[in-house]
């Protein structure tokens, strides 16, 4: 029986599909693109911190957010469907992209607030949400992203504290990112009272 708190291997994931899941390319709360390239001057990242709807949300009221989507990354089944990545079988995690203009908002601006909205010490779950898709994760493209990311976890993991409070959120380049399905994209926005698993450790960071 696989155990989906378990990360899975290249070998035994699932083969997915070379065809892209369709989705409306219109941001339902901002009307800005989600498949295209971000601008000159502006940059994305991807953000995991549990289930994707509440995260997603948090990121697109931020001024200087150009546009969000969520998706899946971190894994090895390509095009994956929700249902492969709820089965643990794919290595992806549930992700927002996250499009932003760094002379309005920073990245260190977007981390503090990703680190200070989900509980990053909880391994392959978040809150009550179980399995390898959970995971924290920042996915970055650039050095400068890879770097203030570094520095932001060692500043968070300081305020944190001791031994039963370490850090277990992955921090790579990022790979691959795969559309969810459309009825996941801003679903906070379609559907108010829905399902929100983000909570804090109630840690946060000085004011600057």
């Amino acid at each position: 029986m696989l155990d989906k708190q378990t990360m899975i291997n290249a070998q035994d994931a699932l083969p997915g599909r070379n065809t892209p899941l369709t989705i409306d390319d219109s941001h339902f709360v901002n009307q800005s693109s989600l498949t295209a390239k971000p601008a000159q001057g502006c940059q994305e990242i991807l953000f995991g911190m549990g289930c994707f709807w509440g995260a997603e949300r948090l990121f697109w009221q931020l001024d200087g957010v150009i546009s969000t989507s969520v998706g899946y990354s971190g894994g090895f089944t390509p095009n994956p469907t929700y249902e492969e990545v709820c089965s643990g079988q794919t290595g992806h995690t549930e992700v927002v992209r996250v499009v932003f203009d760094p002379k309005v908002i920073s990245t260190k601006q977007l981390l503090q607030a990703f680190w200070e909205k989900h509980n990053p010490t909880q391994g392959m779950r978040q809150g009550n949400d179980l399995g390898t898709q959970y995971r924290s994760a920042i996915y970055v493209y650039s050095d400068e992203q890879y770097q203030a990311a570094i520095e932001s976890k060692q500043t968070y993991q300081q305020l944190l504290g001791g031994e039963q409070h370490q850090i277990t959120t992955e921090i790579l380049p990022a790979g691959k990112y795969y559309f969810a399905e459309n009825y996941h994209q801003q679903y906070l926005a379609k559907n108010p009272n829905g399902y929100c698993g983000l909570g804090g450790t109630g840690v946060c960071f000085p004011p600057q």
